[in-house]
């Protein structure tokens, strides 16, 4: 199992249209790929005021090959749609982890 996790800092002054964007629009979009069995959406509780809110989102794929295919063919488009809505009112960062084991 391979987690796709992509971690996004977004600016107060669009935080509700941006977490409205993402759980109506976005975020069904990359499940719409097929290339992903599920997602989990979180938000941090550790952040200090002022700095934004950071929330993390978990994307769930079977295999590398699925992850590949996700990157070569659907995340650059996506990623510039989510770029040139929220320019300038967003730090993010992504990681790929994969799944050891399971208690």
């Amino acid at each position: 199992m391979i987690l796709y996790n992509v971690t996004v800092n977004i600016d107060p002054l669009v935080h509700d249209e941006w977490l409205n964007w993402m759980q109506k629009e976005h975020i069904p979009a990359v499940m719409n790929t097929g290339c992903f069995i599920s997602s989990n959406f979180y938000r941090l509780l550790t952040t200090h005021e002022g700095e934004g809110f950071t929330y993390s989102i978990q994307y769930s794929c079977a295999s590398m090959e699925n992850y590949e295919k996700y990157q070569s063919q659907f995340a650059a488009n996506l990623q510039k749609e989510h770029s040139g809505r929220y320019k300038d009112r967003f730090v993010a960062f992504r990681s790929l982890l994969e799944k050891i084991s399971e208690n």
